[in-house]
C-alpha cells in the first residue's frame, strides 16, 4: 500500500478504525503485534503516525528483500542489548524461514561492530584527554598549560 493510500484509508475509516486494521495487517504479517505498537494502540494518533513511519522507511528500502531487513534488525537489536526486540525479531526471523546460520552470523557482525565501537570510543576519549582542554586551559595530565 502506497503512502498516498494510507492517507486515503485515515481519512475515509478515521484513526481509530486505521490503527486497528493496521495491526491486525501486522499480526498477520508477523504472527504477533510488536510490544510498542500495542502500548500505543490506545493513542492511535501516534500509534498510526509510528506504523506510517515504519512503512515508509520499509518502503524505502525495497533494494534490500525482507530477510535481510529482518536481520538488520536483529543486529541492531542485538547491539543496543535491547532483549525485548532481539526476541521480537528472532520470532519473526523464524517464521520467515531465515535459517539458525544467517542469525548467527547477523549476530556475529552486530558483535563485531559493537566491540569495534567501545574501542574506537574509548580510544578516541583517551587521546583526547592527553591533549590540552580549550576551556580551562589544563592539560590532561591535570597540569595547568603555562601562558
Amino acid at each position: 500500500m502506497s503512502f498516498e493510500e494510507d492517507l486515503e484509508r485515515i481519512l475515509d475509516k478515521g484513526t481509530e478504525q486505521t490503527a486497528e486494521d493496521m495491526l491486525a495487517s501486522i499480526e498477520k504479517a508477523y504472527g504477533e503485534v510488536p510490544y510498542i505498537f500495542g502500548f500505543m494502540k490506545d493513542k492511535p494518533e501516534l500509534l498510526v503516525t509510528k506504523i506510517l513511519h515504519n512503512n515508509a522507511i520499509i518502503r524505502s528500502s525495497q533494494t534490500l528483500d525482507m530477510q535481510t531487513q529482518e536481520l538488520i534488525s536483529i543486529a541492531v537489536a542485538a547491539a543496543v542489548r535491547c532483549s525485548h526486540c532481539l526476541k521480537l525479531h528472532l520470532r519473526i526471523a523464524k517464521r520467515m524461514g531465515i535459517s539458525n546460520d544467517e542469525i548467527a552470523a547477523a549476530l556475529l557482525i552486530a558483535g563485531n561492530i559493537a566491540n569495534a565501537t567501545v574501542l574506537a570510543m574509548a580510544t578516541r576519549e583517551l587521546k583526547e584527554e592527553k591533549e590540552v582542554c580549550t576551556v580551562c586551559h589544563v592539560a590532561g595530565n591535570g597540569d595547568p598549560l603555562e601562558i
